[in-house]
């Protein structure tokens, strides 16, 4: 199985990261987590996404905040998917995140999640990687049997209190 490289612009990042990385383990898919930037550490991260296929990943999200140039600094540089997690911060609450996370040049195709959306970029991940992964497809339908009557229950406890007419 491809492995899921995990990168994040600066290792303030991790509370967020730390979901994506818990649902992966969820699916059993193997992953790395990874400190670069696009603008500190600009050559690495280039040379990290040049090399990124032939150290068996198939998917890399980046979490950025700010400007997020991380995400778009990889899809650069690398034919694999690339999912931007654009972080919250203090000065715009995440929209300057999601603006340079999204607003990506055509040829250099970025996927993007909400601000803060590990968890997502991780389903994401795990969705892409079972194009070509049968028993990883079947994990993710029983997961989604498993929300479905997780709601379904909460429903019927909802209906049961407020619906005594």
């Amino acid at each position: 199985m491809k492995k899921v490289a995990i990168i994040m612009g600066s290792d303030s990042d991790l509370p967020v990261v730390e979901k994506a990385a818990a649902k992966l383990e969820e699916f059993a898919v193997p992953y790395e987590v990874h400190v670069l930037s696009a603008h500190r550490t600009p050559d690495e991260a280039r040379q990290f996404a040049l090399g990124a296929r032939e150290a068996g990943f198939g998917v890399l999200i980046a979490a950025a905040g700010m400007a997020a140039h991380l995400a778009g600094t990889l899809a650069a540089n690398t034919t694999l998917p690339v999912i931007g997690i654009p972080l919250k911060s203090k000065a715009l609450d995440g929209v300057d995140a999601l603006l340079s996370t999204v607003q990506m040049p055509s040829g250099i195709p970025v996927a993007a999640v909400g601000i803060d959306g590990a968890v997502n970029a991780a389903l994401l991940s795990v969705q892409i990687l079972a194009l070509s992964d049968e028993v990883l497809a079947e994990k993710l339908d029983a997961a989604r049997a498993a929300g479905r009557e997780s709601v379904l229950a909460k429903n019927a406890a909802v209906e049961a209190r407020f619906n005594k007419h």
